[in-house]
C-alpha cells in the first residue's frame, strides 16, 4: 500500500474542493476555471523535469 504525505493530501484535498466550486458555477464560468486549473497542472507537471540546481 503506497502511503501519501500529509502535505500530498492536503493539496489533494483543495484540488478536489476547488474542483467541487468549479462545477456549482454556470457553465461558461465553469469552463474558464476547468482551463485556468489545467494549465496550473500542466505548468506544474512540465517543471517537474527541469532539472533543479540542487540535485
Amino acid at each position: 500500500m503506497i502511503m501519501a504525505d500529509d502535505d500530498s493530501m492536503s493539496e489533494t484535498d483543495a484540488l478536489v474542493s476547488r474542483l467541487r466550486v468549479i462545477e456549482d458555477q454556470p457553465l461558461d464560468t465553469r469552463a474558464a476555471a476547468y482551463l485556468h486549473v489545467h494549465d496550473e497542472l500542466q505548468s506544474t507537471l512540465e517543471g517537474g523535469d527541469a532539472v533543479r540546481p540542487d540535485a
